[in-house]
């Protein structure tokens, strides 16, 4: 984990060794912590997450990897290094950071969810093992990419009421 210069945001390794990088960084009307970001995420799901995920869930099964199921629960209480959000590792977690991945035999995946002022960040990077992680890939990245614009035009319309 490394990161970047001058911002609070981490990814897996230099962008340039990244198979997958996106970040995107949004203005909303007040302060937000990442972890409330995180809760009005689970809470204000976008309409197809749950097929989205069940599609993935029986597609990538075939091929060993483990079921995640969505996003259940919004967070109560403090959250800690070592601790699971859903399918997600917290690897680092401060007032302005929070470090998630997952990691399996095909690629490892962080998203770090960082704020500064009335600016929140979203930033994933991705590293592939082999061809299977490439081709999970190529949609999911595309989809991700959509995810988050829309979860963070989400946030700003709505956000005060968070």
């Amino acid at each position: 984990m490394i990161r970047l210069p001058g911002r609070n945001v981490y990814v897996l390794r230099s962008v340039e060794e990244l198979y997958y990088f996106d970040s995107q960084v949004a203005e909303v009307e007040r302060e937000v912590r990442p972890v409330d970001f995180w809760n009005f995420s689970v809470r204000h799901p976008l309409p197809f997450m749950q097929s989205a995920f069940w599609i993935r869930d029986r597609i990538s099964s075939l091929f060993g990897v483990k079921k995640i199921g969505g996003f259940s629960a919004p967070v109560t209480g403090r959250i800690r290094e070592g601790d699971f959000l859903d399918f997600f590792l917290v690897e680092y977690v401060d007032e302005t950071t929070l470090v998630l991945t997952e990691r399996d035999r095909h690629l490892d995946v962080m998203t770090c969810i960082s704020t500064e002022g009335n600016f929140i960040s979203v930033t994933s990077s991705v590293i592939v093992h082999n061809m299977f992680g490439r081709v999970y890939m190529f949609p999911v990245g595309i989809a991700h990419r959509w995810i988050v614009r829309a979860m963070l035009k989400r946030l700003q319309r709505v956000g005060k009421n968070i």
